[in-house]
């Protein structure tokens, strides 16, 4: 290069000075990014305090949350619990010595499932009446006695004493088959139908005994007393039969009060005179 070329360019370099680039965000973009920056700092201490408030009102701790904790037994719920939607767990008790309750505005229903999820059983407790839909119905005692069973045939009581304590009495549209009939000590027992017949039955014998009282049978129309095969036994000191009507008297202008009971050949039962022989003779005013 000729050197009044290069004196050239250096003096016009040296009179222009050298030339600065400034890099970065000045003038109101810096302003902005400032006030965004701030804003964001605000926002993370706001929802930093408001995530410390959550847990402390939560009471969110290592062991649970609230009134719930977690152990190694599993889940336990301190005070009450309220579920939107259905719990599913193995088992369900309350602390040794509290009771459980289960509390609903309407129905509590009890579901037991097959692996098909068809229930086998179901227990519905509502405001009107308490439901269970079961194959049998059991009450058991503590040692395993049977006390109540009840299925698509037939109702069972295995308790010693049943007592029905209605001021009706218990009302039987059909038969009932029982060893034994019995009241309370110092009260009455009475079997009554009012408007229809009432029949005992057994296949070896019927024994009516009271120790303590009188024993009274009274029937609108007829009282039958009946042994097909073998004896009907009245056993009692006294045995009095006051309205028997009297057949002819033996002799005439008798005032004896001796009398012989007779019996017509339909069975029925009337008083004659007694005298040295039989006096029993068929009357037709009686007997027919």
């Amino acid at each position: 290069m000729p050197q009044e070329q290069y004196t050239h360019r250096s003096t016009m370099q040296t009179s222009e000075g050298p030339q600065v680039y400034k890099v970065g965000i000045y003038g109101w973009r810096k302003r902005c990014l400032y006030f965004f920056v701030l804003l964001l700092m605000i926002l993370i201490l706001v929802n930093l305090a408001m995530t410390i408030w959550i847990l402390k009102v939560m009471n969110f701790t290592i062991d649970g949350m609230g009134n719930l904790r977690i152990t190694d037994k599993g889940l336990k719920l301190e005070g009450d619990s309220e579920f939107l939607k259905p719990l599913y767990a193995k088992e369900i008790r309350s602390r040794p010595g509290n009771p459980l309750y289960f509390q609903s505005a309407r129905n509590v229903t009890v579901n037991i499932l097959n692996e098909k999820t068809k229930v086998l059983t179901r227990l519905v407790t509502g405001p009107q009446a308490v439901e269970a839909h079961s194959q049998k119905f059991e009450v058991k005692t503590l040692s395993g006695k049977l006390l109540f069973s009840a299925d698509d045939n037939e109702v069972v009581v295995g308790a010693e004493r049943l007592r029905v304590l209605g001021a009706e009495g218990t009302v039987f549209p059909k038969s009932i088959e029982t060893p034994n009939v019995r009241a309370d000590p110092f009260k009455e027992l009475r079997l009554e139908s009012p408007t229809r017949a009432l029949v005992m039955e057994a296949p070896k014998g019927i024994e009516i005994n009271a120790e303590a009282g009188s024993l009274k049978a009274t029937c609108r129309t007829e009282l039958r007393l009946e042994s097909k095969d073998g004896e009907i036994t009245l056993n009692s000191a006294k045995i009095k039969l006051p309205n028997l009507p009297q057949g002819s008297s033996s002799s005439a202008g008798s005032r004896q009060k001796i009398y012989e009971l007779c019996v017509c050949p339909n069975g029925r039962l009337f008083l004659s005179q007694a005298g040295t022989s039989s006096t029993c003779q068929i009357n037709t005013s009686v007997c027919l």
